[in-house]
């Protein structure tokens, strides 16, 4: 079996139809669904590494050919960040409305206007509230949080196994998001949302006392994403191995040193992620881990890894594939 991983989406259809044309699948009408899909090669699996929309300027058509392609049986895909938002700005916060006098509605991703403006394109196509609405978050509630194999792991940002584990219980068998989850993840600075956020956002390390920096998206930040990837990360330099801009790190002590940070990879097989928005020429990030996404939503290019189950190692460079038109 070879799994084509493809990474982060944000809603540019043109994209995802191009690199899927470039691996040689073929816009198929179903023999007993009322569906068209993108039909792999033989012997071909695609797996969506999450975070399919937000951004994109074709959110519902991106969804459309994803789904499909679940539907017919040839995809997998997990959840990213962005379908765990989009849940969680539509689902109200039971503690919170319980701890609050007033009959205002309050969510468990509050609908302040860093939220509203990440979200916005696709509510724009998709109206808060309508069936459309509805029926697009019964489906991201479908994705598991993670899908492991025989022979590989899929996360969108972090295979972390000791957080998987205290998430583990909350989840269906197949690692999908109960009720009881969301609303328990959602509770910020519990431990099952700092479990979710290791799973689906990444590593992070908090920055020296007074040091903070405005991300992408406007938000301030006082903690940064590492390279969990990498080997022996503790005591070394924070700006050598987080994941930031340039602009980011700059404010970020010359000096300041990685401490206590509780990570370390638990598994021999490989893992694939995205979430990272990495640029350049494509390569694994390490002997071991392979991430997918190469800035699609931005000036970068949506990019596929071809994993041939038969030959796992070593991860090659040789084997990603973009899309560049």
């Amino acid at each position: 079996m070879i799994y084509d991983v493809i990474g982060d989406i944000h809603g540019h259809a043109n994209k995802l139809k191009g690199l899927l044309t470039k691996l040689g699948y073929t816009l198929t009408q179903h023999e007993t669904l009322d569906l068209h899909y993108y039909q792999p090669p033989e012997g071909h699996h695609a797996i969506f590494i999450g975070d399919l929309m937000d951004r994109g300027p074709q959110e519902v058509e991106s969804l459309e050919i994803v789904y499909a392609m679940l539907d017919a049986g040839v995809a997998d895909a997990v959840m990213g960040n962005h379908e765990y938002n989009a849940l969680a700005y539509a689902t109200i916060d039971k503690v919170a409305m319980q701890q609050q006098d007033s009959t205002q509605k309050l969510y468990l991703r509050r609908h302040n206007e860093t939220h509203a403006r990440q979200h916005q394109a696709f509510l724009d196509e998709v109206p808060f509230g309508s069936e459309a609405h509805k029926y697009w978050l019964s489906r991201f509630a479908e994705l598991p949080l993670w899908i492991e194999t025989e022979h590989a792991c899929f996360v969108h940002a972090c295979w972390d196994v000791d957080n998987m584990a205290l998430l583990k219980p909350m989840l269906t068998s197949d690692n999908r998001l109960t009720a009881e989850a969301l609303q328990r993840t959602g509770q910020k600075h519990s431990v099952e949302y700092e479990a979710l956020e290791r799973v689906l956002k990444g590593v992070e390390i908090a920055l020296p006392e007074g040091v903070s920096f405005t991300d992408k998206d406007g938000a301030v930040r006082r903690r940064v994403r590492v390279k969990w990837w990498e080997d022996q990360l503790q005591g070394k330099r924070i700006v050598d191995i987080a994941r930031a801009p340039r602009s980011d790190l700059a404010q970020i002590p010359q000096e300041a040193l990685v401490k206590d940070l509780d990570f370390c990879l638990k598994t021999d097989k490989p893992v694939f992620i995205g979430h990272y928005w990495l640029t350049g020429t494509p390569a694994p990030l390490s002997d071991q881990v392979v991430c997918t996404d190469y800035s699609a939503a931005g000036t970068g290019y949506l990019t596929a890894y071809r994993f041939d189950t038969n030959n796992p190692y070593p991860l090659s460079p040789k084997n990603f594939v973009q899309y560049t038109d």
